[in-house]
């Protein structure tokens, strides 16, 4: 990891090579004028392009305040919260690596108290942390080929995904370098409720783990490769995350998902604390959040909101029509990233050693 600047040094001439190799192109979206705009890293690609017109341009036409949107990834946001760097104003990440970036005291307080866009109560309170608030979810669930296994026939829960007696063939899952659950899934099958997973037991997952190995074709480590698999036919049982499952789906591929013991987690904003454009981070993050933006935005996305109003602007698909309410919220477990982000360097070092056992 990058050492912390001296005082002699400015913030800038220390992270200038890492700045340029992660800004990218803001999707159309221009500079106005300097302190009129906000720099937001995001993950790119579609998801900038499905939050274009429902979110980045409705607010700069009511705010006046442009965005330029720039691409990093965890071990570049981490390199610069460590040196203070200010190029980034707003974080757009998952809620793991926002931990990580608060404890290396690279975010701000979140300044709900003066939100004027959203009321703060409409957000469930765990989303509501102190230097960072979650604006979706996201989960990794069984998805599996309907062209292999009928929908009414596939496994009804994490046991019968691991039964290879009663569902033969082959099957793949994340790889745990992620911090993805497949721990904690194999915990599930052995007999551990959901709500009591943490701390999890290492060893006994592994070993549980140690029953499918030779069915597993693979420990996928992207999410395009997960897809592929399961689209292909190749694993027609596959743990992967909801979003590209139903970008799969909604193109004709030949897929569904159950959602019974998904694994919930965070998207978030958080606001770095040397940003050049705070008062613009704060507000940006404020709209975001509304009931009325995320309205818009989950229109014919596979999103899932964190702001109770927008939950009926949800697809349907993505609602459990017994309770009304996501998913994540009727059949799903949060994952602990307290536990992920003090024991990942644990858990890789013993999964390498189990891969070849």
């Amino acid at each position: 990891m990058p050492q912390s600047p001296s005082r002699a040094q400015p913030r800038r001439t220390v992270v200038a090579g890492l700045a340029a190799a992660l800004v990218a192109p803001a999707i159309g979206i221009s500079v106005r004028a300097q302190g009129k705009q906000v720099v937001v890293r995001t993950g790119g690609g579609g998801y900038d392009e499905a939050k274009r017109a429902s979110v980045y341009e409705p607010f700069t036409r009511e705010t006046g305040i442009e965005i330029v949107l720039v691409a990093a990834n965890a071990t570049k946001m981490l390199a610069l919260a460590r040196a203070g760097s200010d190029e980034i104003d707003v974080y757009d990440t998952n809620d793991e690596t926002l931990l990580q970036i608060s404890r290396a005291n690279g975010l701000a307080p979140i300044d709900y108290a003066g939100f004027k866009f959203t009321d703060p109560a409409d957000l469930p309170a765990a989303l509501r942390q102190p230097q960072y608030a979650g604006h979706s979810y996201f989960a990794t669930l069984l998805g599996f080929n309907t062209s292999r296994i009928k929908p009414g026939s596939e496994p009804a829960n994490w046991a019968q995904f691991f039964d290879v007696q009663r569902f033969p063939g082959a099957r793949s899952m994340p790889n745990p370098s992620l911090g993805e659950p497949t721990l904690e899934f194999a915990l599930i099958a052995d007999g551990v409720p959901m709500d009591k997973l943490y701390p999890l037991d290492i060893e006994r997952a592994l070993k549980k783990l140690g029953t499918i190995k030779k069915s597993i074709v693979k420990f996928w480590e992207t999410g395009a490769l997960s897809t592929q698999l399961l689209v292909d036919g190749e694993a027609p049982l596959v743990a992967l995350w909801n979003t590209r499952l139903y970008e799969a789906m909604g193109k004709g591929a030949p897929v569904a998902a159950q959602w019974n013991q998904n694994q919930a987690a965070l998207v978030a904003f958080g606001i770095n604390r040397h940003a050049r454009n705070a008062a613009n981070a704060k507000v940006f993050v404020d709209y975001c959040l509304s009931a009325e933006t995320q309205g818009r935005w989950m229109q014919g996305v596979t999103a899932m909101p964190a702001n109770r109003k927008a939950v009926s602007k949800a697809s349907p698909t993505l609602r459990d029509p017994a309770t009304g309410t996501l998913w994540v919220h009727s059949k799903g477990f949060m994952r602990d990233i307290t536990w992920w982000a003090d024991n990942r360097q644990k858990v890789a070092d013993r999964w390498q050693r189990w891969v070849l056992e």
